[in-house]
């Protein structure tokens, strides 16, 4: 059992445990959960409206007209102050046993542990650094080929040196798993920009797409027009010769039925035959 600044005990294997249940893929809620009721949330409020006048007396004493007044300190429930971590020059968090930084940053190779080859600051030039890496690729990746087909060497052992040398082909590809890790960052760390590229150009497409459809409504709409115009045009010439022979039945001068070319003689022969 150990005291901590707050006169609390706790055991180290309970704290052991605790952190073990936080590391869990589905861990169960900190156990001092049950600590947030109303009840202590009142008296928290209740405390540090009273603290400023009474900061050299105790909590008990604050509160000594309260009711269950819980022993351990009642700061404890206060809200992280996010002021204070954003204070820190890397400031961070953890949650279920993580560690969480505030400012997302990928970190480079360099602090990953592994040895960068190419300029760490994104705005320098890393194209031939690059280069470099890659031509060093390929002239490795042609000793390895070569290591490997050479007969394998002779070894003596001398008695102050009982291990046997490395050998070339396991130089090659240490060496080449280093250059692969580079580019392999290198092309990481331009993630960002790959995706911004694909963006403008998804974008653009979709511009062109709605324009090429604005175009296609606006081209039926002129046909529609041309073809409203044309019944347009043939209703105004059904409805002018409507008019014409509406004018012609209601004109009352006689019309001549018979020719003048028809004789009364023909008139008379054909009356003849008709009965």
């Amino acid at each position: 059992m150990d005291l901590d600044d707050h006169g609390l005990t706790f055991s180290a294997d309970a704290v052991m445990d605790e952190t073990e249940e936080l590391r869990n893929p589905f861990p169960s809620p900190p156990s001092h959960y049950t600590k947030y009721t109303t009840h202590n949330l009142d008296l928290l409020a209740l405390y540090n409206e009273r603290l400023p006048d009474r900061r050299n007396e105790s909590q008990a004493q604050i509160l000594a007209d309260q009711t269950d007044v819980p022993d351990w300190p009642l700061t404890q429930l206060e809200k992280p102050r996010i002021d204070w971590i954003l204070e820190e020059p890397e400031p961070y968090y953890d949650v279920f046993g993580e560690r969480w930084f505030v400012k997302d940053k990928i970190p480079s190779l360099g602090e990953g542990g592994g040895t960068q080859l190419y300029p760490e600051d994104p705005t320098v030039d890393r194209r031939p650094a690059l280069l470099g890496i890659l031509r060093s690729l390929l002239v490795t990746y042609s000793q390895l080929t070569s290591a490997i087909l050479a007969p394998p060497p002779s070894i003596n052992l001398s008695p102050a040196n009982t291990e046997p040398p490395k050998p070339e082909w396991e130089e090659k590809v240490e060496w080449i798993t280093v250059l692969a890790q580079n580019l392999m960052a290198a092309a990481n760390d331009l993630r960002p920009v790959q995706a911004r590229g694909n963006l403008e150009l998804m974008m653009q497409r979709q511009l062109q797409l709605r324009r090429e459809e604005t175009k296609a409504l606006h081209d039926k709409c002129d046909i529609l027009d041309a073809k409203l115009n044309e019944l347009r045009a043939a209703a105004q010439l059904i409805s002018s010769r409507g008019d014409s022979t509406d004018v012609a039945m209601s004109d009352p001068t006689p019309t001549k039925v018979v020719p003048d070319d028809v004789l009364a003689e023909d008139v008379l022969r054909w009356a003849e035959e008709v009965e």
